[in-house]
């Protein structure tokens, strides 16, 4: 299904065991990245879940090109959540008998394991941090961990087929990668929210249409891929500088307060009005659009 979406390979491509990173074979400035363990249908296992992180704090700030994401699973399904059967996830849980008493201690067993999940969390929090906009699309299965990741996403879309389950809470945990914080930051903390998350049950594809967690469902399953390069296409039309900016408003707005949101904007509309792609922008909205191109956001400096 959309593994199909192949172009040229991207500077970060080959950098990575379980992830496929190319250029959109058709849109200009579009980087697909695809889960690739087809096999284990795109269970993250403790390397995916590194290089996820890896990818995404340098995906569109290298100088790339990219002015938007977009996010695919390859085979059947998205994501079939955490994989269960890589030992790394539970290294520092429960006890054994060769442990010493220091080991033994739950508070210093707390302590150590908490950097761990600090560290999963950071990585899916890439994807949100990432510059550009992802746009994720979904077809088959996308559990557990796949919805930590689609949280993520700034845009989700999905095919007829998609499944959805918050399936923590029926392996004896709570979601512990954003789920929690993110779900309901989308859709509200409503009754069909808490349902979702408190049972563990499965939803469809009309379902996540109904509450608002994809924004489109494609007319047919082999349509997924065009329906999501049909919201990139209108996304990179823009000026990369306010789509940018405006990713960067909204992510800030959610999380403080309608005040804390208006001063955020102000100070960077303050240097972003200055740019020539407001110019252009209202020569384009004036039907004068040939020729006219945005310049690529430039490479971040690092030390």
């Amino acid at each position: 299904l959309p593994h199909q979406q192949q172009g040229t390979n991207h500077p970060l491509n080959g950098k990575f065991s379980h992830l496929s990173i190319t250029y959109h074979d058709s849109l200009n400035f579009v980087t697909v990245v695809a889960l690739h363990r087809p096999k284990k249908r795109n269970a993250i296992n403790a390397q995916m879940w590194k290089e996820i992180g890896d990818a995404f704090r340098q995906i569109g700030t290298t100088g790339d090109g990219c002015r938007c994401v977009l996010l695919i699973g390859s085979g059947k399904g998205f994501c079939g959540g955490i994989d269960v059967t890589d030992e790394k996830f539970f290294s520092g849980v429960g006890t054994s008998a060769d442990d010493d008493d220091s080991s033994r201690d739950m508070a210093r067993k707390s302590l150590a394991f908490r950097p761990q999940i600090l560290q999963m969390q950071a990585a899916f929090t890439a994807v949100e941090d990432c510059p550009v906009p992802v746009v994720a699309a979904i077809h088959g299965a996308c559990v557990g961990a796949g919805i930590d990741l689609t949280c993520c996403a700034d845009v989700r879309v999905c095919s007829p087929n998609a499944k959805f389950s918050i399936r923590e809470v029926r392996l004896g945990l709570a979601a512990d990668v954003g789920t929690l914080q993110r779900f309901p930051k989308i859709l509200g903390f409503g009754s069909r929210v808490r349902e979702l998350c408190l049972t563990g049950d499965d939803f469809n594809a009309e379902d996540a249409l109904k509450i608002g967690f994809v924004s489109r469902i494609s007319k047919t399953n082999g349509d997924l891929v065009d329906t999501a390069n049909g919201v990139c296409q209108r996304i990179i039309q823009n000026s990369p500088v306010a789509v940018t900016i405006t990713k960067a408003s909204l992510n800030y707005s959610r999380d403080h307060t309608v005040a804390e949101g208006l001063e955020h904007i102000a100070l960077h509309n303050s240097t972003a009005l200055m740019s020539e792609d407001l110019v252009k922008s209202f020569m384009m909205s004036g039907g004068a659009s040939d020729n006219i191109q945005f310049a690529p956001l430039q490479s971040y400096s690092r030390l």
